[in-house]
């Protein structure tokens, strides 16, 4: 018996890792090579490839293909919609699968709707990347990123609520939900424990 909820369109293919209490919904295909954590919820038409890690509890939302090389931090938020690539620069004509780039998203992250995220980027935790930014570099811990290519205007708390911080040099702030203190030094975001 399953320990995880699988819709009757879904295709799971032999040899996919699935952890508990993980919920796939209408057709979705997991590969066989795919390894997806505890309380994972995978949204309707979701593709996840063979070479795939995804963390406990986190969202795919519908409409998003999670290809070979992405990795997944727990608790990461991906958008409806939203893209990963995995070659800088396909070719329909050329085969570059010995050129898939590392993506990884760490935990915690918000990836919002239709962003896209180019290959072989890595987005810190807490990060927020809102709804059709394209990001093109590496993105700094609890970062909020917008626009097309994505730049960054703010910080965000764990809560997902903006913080009031200058984007560099020093400072601090509470997040107003939670009481959380995040201090700025040097460019760097850390949240201190109470």
């Amino acid at each position: 018996m399953l320990d995880y909820y699988q819709h009757t369109t879904a295709v799971i293919d032999d040899g996919a890792t699935i952890g508990r209490d993980s919920r796939i919904w209408h057709f979705t295909h997991v590969c066989a090579g795919a390894v997806i954590g505890a309380g994972v919820s995978l949204g309707q038409n979701v593709f996840v490839g063979n070479r795939v890690v995804i963390g406990d509890r986190c969202k795919i939302q519908n409409n998003v293909s999670v290809y070979d090389n992405v990795y997944l931090e727990d608790e990461v938020f991906c958008g409806p919609s939203m893209v990963f690539t995995n070659v800088y620069n396909p070719r329909s004509s050329v085969v570059r699968k010995d050129q898939y780039q590392d993506t990884r998203v760490h935990k915690g992250a918000t990836l919002g709707a239709n962003c896209t995220v180019v290959c072989g980027v890595t987005i810190g935790q807490y990060a927020f990347v809102g709804a059709g930014a394209v990001v093109n570099r590496d993105v700094p811990d609890y970062a909020l990123i917008v626009g097309v290519p994505g730049v960054q205007i703010g910080w965000m708390s764990e809560f997902g609520e903006q913080l009031d911080l200058p984007l560099n040099g020093s400072g601090s702030a509470v997040c107003e939900h939670s009481s959380a203190l995040y201090v700025l030094d040097n460019e760097c975001i850390v949240r201190r424990e109470d």
